[in-house]
């Protein structure tokens, strides 16, 4: 008789957000006047820039001639694309071979797929709160999680002790949730750390474009030690809007070495067998986020999301409230008042003042009594939600 994959059995009855658009979808039926301020999922609101547009429409015009019309494209990913992505890396001081950068089409398929090149007895650490796909792809593997807390006394920024023993280590900088960012400092104690236990960091750097402050990393591989222990995985999702266009990238250095074998060959036989590439009108496109006139539209774009974040954050200043993230990442991560729990303070907020959140108990129990927000809704309705905050708060 066939058995079924019994890990999923672990799982949570439904995904975190699966309920909160339930409760956003009743509350609506019973108010459907009410316009809901959304704060809650990351999607983004605004449109692709004029500089990957114009890429769509190009490719789309090769794939209607027989002398530019492209089938499969190779499964690590387009050479252009994988040379533009890795100038854009060494652009930054990041020395990186063209053949360490894989094509992907998202960085939540990766930081799932990656999990193959690892033995099942691998354990994996887990920064909690975390973002809930960690978890979960973790748990339908079969892998033991080991959590490891954080809080407002460490700034959410945890660092490795001898208590903890872990052959993965998953970091996310900017943090989703959180928002919090690692300095260079502390992310040499993680490097280093990893390199004395032989571990490796899955290193999450979906966010990176939103840092704003000077000398803060937006790669791992911007410290020292890095090349011999960890796998960057990033996203053109929230970067350059590609949340509906979907591609992604795995930065995995040649110098990634363990019991003989290396990852880097590990992911190109992986991707070889398991993928059939991503398209070459959307790999086209992503070519132009890294072009000078591609990087200038999409940090306007993210400009407008950081305004965003600077209208919620000085409501929450005006109100005493104690929060993190924001400056550095499009989620703010605040704590509940008047200690309500998490998802207390979401329904108060969506039956008092029709905002959605994300409650932190979502990302696990060290964020329980704090609840995320997200800076891609529009302006508008962020202005508003800030006005409603003052009014039900103050």
């Amino acid at each position: 008789m066939l058995t079924p994959n019994m890990n999923y059995s672990h799982l949570k009855a439904s995904y975190l957000f699966y309920n909160i658009a339930q409760k956003v979808k009743a509350y609506q039926a019973a108010n459907p006047d009410a316009h809901i301020l959304r704060l809650g999922i990351g999607d983004v609101s605004l449109p692709l820039c004029d500089a990957v547009i114009k890429g769509l429409h190009k490719a789309a015009d090769d794939q209607a001639n027989a002398s530019t019309f492209n089938g499969y494209m190779p499964e690590c990913g387009a050479p252009f694309l994988r040379k533009s992505i890795a100038d854009y890396y060494r652009g930054r001081g990041v020395e990186l071979g063209d053949d360490e950068v894989f094509v992907s089409s998202g960085a939540s398929d990766e930081l799932g797929d990656i999990l193959d090149i690892f033995d099942s007895s691998n354990r994996s650490l887990i920064i909690e709160p975390a973002y809930p796909a960690y978890v979960d792809a973790n748990i339908m593997a079969g892998r033991e999680i080991v959590h490891l807390p954080s809080s407002r006394d460490n700034g959410f920024l945890p660092l490795p002790d001898e208590d903890i023993s872990a052959e993965l280590i998953y970091l996310c900088s900017p943090n989703n949730p959180t928002g919090a960012v690692f300095s260079k400092e502390q992310l040499k104690v993680w490097v280093d750390w990893a390199n004395e236990h032989g571990s490796v960091i899955l290193f999450d750097a979906a966010y990176e474009a939103f840092i704003e402050e000077e000398g803060m990393p937006h790669s791992i591989f911007e410290i020292e030690g890095a090349r011999t222990c960890a796998i960057e995985i990033c996203s053109l999702s929230k970067t350059a809007g590609f949340t509906g266009t979907r591609l992604g990238y795995t930065v995995i250095p040649k110098d990634l070495v363990r019991n003989g074998m290396n990852f880097n060959d590990m992911w190109v036989r992986n991707r070889t067998t398991k993928t059939n590439g991503v398209s070459y009108i959307i790999q086209r496109a992503a070519c132009e986020v890294f072009t000078p006139e591609g990087q200038q539209q999409i940090h306007e774009n993210i400009n407008v999301y950081k305004n965003n974040a600077r209208t919620l954050m000085k409501a929450l200043d005006k109100l005493g409230i104690w929060y993190t993230g924001g400056k550095n990442a499009p989620y703010i991560w605040m704590e509940c008042p008047n200690g309500m729990g998490s998802w207390e303070f979401f329904d108060k907020l969506l039956n008092e003042a029709q905002i959605v959140g994300t409650p932190g108990e979502g990302f696990g129990k060290c964020g329980e009594g704090y609840l995320r927000f997200s800076t891609f809704g529009s302006p508008e309705d962020t202005e508003k939600a800030a006005e409603k905050l003052l009014e039900l708060l103050g």
